[in-house]
């Protein structure tokens, strides 16, 4: 399959927009939600706390019987009971009179408030106070957090810790969540070897794609397989047709370029259908789509910066898309420290190194430079419209970091 028109940016991510595909839903226990999406709305079993609390360790009193005491002029009150956390009393707070109480336990009947123990004296059963308290205060109220019945968090609210902490307190042992996708990665090209201390044959190189991507796609919340394939029609075609019955989406890199008897394109032609091949983008031209069996395959580049490059702009997104997360850029503008170069009709991400004012482009930009990725933080976007700017001009800038599930 050869096409030589290269498609616009926004018109190949519209076309992956327009089949874009969602996992089904599980039950998992609360122990291994952590970084997944909810797919259920979340609704309060309890109220939290289920009662009146006491929000530090001190004594139960009745706010009034303090007023006035201080320092020069304490006042003295009866202790008539101890409650410890987890435990309660059955007794009722009176005039002058006051209940050790611990951080969490219920408020006994009759008080109203709770004075630090850092405000007081004791000898046996009998307490000093030397300042005052108001009625509520050192008090967490019943339902202060969560009220019973009560909608506490959306169906697609992605689950990190404080997430987890609600949901236990609402009573939740286990959660809906969205599956994990599940990625198959094909590798192809016959130069391939894997990595080795030892010499390496001539016209060899080193398959250090399989493990960057691998790593992007767990940094999207899936699940990542690698298979390899030669560069022939049918090995491919088996591996991906076997891919496409077993997996949720299909990841290729090499065999894309935009030329005649592009072996991994061909296949996709033969057995599905091709969105699109080639994208007017630097790095990543080569970059391609299409559905084979229902599944979403996206075809990348063999050299590894354009494959990292394809993936950040075409597979992230999906792949978070189909959990129920959405996903879109977080773009920051910095001054650029130096003149960056581009051209009309193509959209430029150019590694970068940032921080909070300035952006600075990495100077060795080959599209199989490793390295030139370790050294940068950031992409520099550069729009299809623009051709490229001065020293001193503001810049869009995406950092990687925001990229992470």
């Amino acid at each position: 399959m050869f096409l030589s028109k290269l498609d616009s940016l926004k018109n190949a991510q519209k076309l992956i927009s327009d089949n874009q595909k969602f996992t089904d839903v599980e039950e998992i226990s609360i122990y291994d939600a952590h970084k997944r999406v909810l797919a259920e709305d979340i609704i309060a079993f309890h109220d939290s706390p289920p009662f009146d609390k006491s929000a530090m360790d001190g004594f139960a009193v009745i706010a009034e019987n303090t007023f006035g005491a201080s320092q020069s002029l304490p006042k003295e009150f009866k202790i008539i009971d101890t409650i410890g956390a987890g435990d309660f009393s059955d007794k009722t707070v009176g005039e002058n009179e006051a209940i050790v109480i611990a951080t969490g336990a219920p408020i006994p009947d009759g008080a109203n408030a709770v004075i630090m123990k850092e405000y007081t004296t004791t000898d046996g059963d009998d307490l000093t106070i030397y300042s005052q308290v108001t009625p509520g205060e050192n008090i967490s109220p019943k339902s202060e957090d969560i009220k019973k019945g009560e909608k506490i968090l959306d169906k697609n609210t992605f689950i990190r810790y404080q997430e987890l902490g609600l949901i236990a307190s609402a009573g939740y042992d286990e959660v809906k969540v969205f599956k994990k996708p599940r990625v198959k990665v094909i590798i192809t090209g016959n130069e391939l070897v894997e990595p080795t201390k030892e010499e390496i044959d001539k016209a060899k190189i080193i398959n250090s794609n399989q493990f960057t991507i691998k790593a992007m796609i767990e940094d999207s919340g899936a699940i990542a397989e690698i298979g390899h394939a030669g560069d022939t029609f049918d090995e491919v075609k088996e591996a991906i047709l076997e891919a496409s019955r077993e997996f949720d989406v299909i990841i290729t890199t090499g065999g894309t370029a935009i030329s005649k008897g592009d072996v991994v394109l061909d296949v996709v032609d033969d057995i599905g259908e091709i969105l699109f091949h080639g994208v007017a983008m630097r790095p990543g031209k080569p970059a391609g789509a299409g559905i084979v069996n229902g599944k979403m395959i996206f075809t990348f580049s063999g050299q590894p910066v354009a494959a990292m490059g394809q993936f950040d702009v075409f597979a992230r997104k999906f792949l978070f898309e189909m959990q129920g997360r959405s996903f879109d850029f977080h773009i920051v503008e910095r001054e650029s420290q130096l003149k960056v170069p581009s051209q009309l009709g193509r959209t430029d991400f150019i590694r970068a190194v940032s921080d909070d004012e300035y952006a600075k482009h990495v100077l060795n930009r080959g599209s199989g430079i490793i390295r030139s990725m370790v050294e940068a933080n950031s992409y520099i976007i550069i729009d299809e419209n623009d051709e490229g700017y001065q020293k001193g001009d503001i810049v869009d800038v995406v950092f990687f970091d925001s990229l992470l599930w």
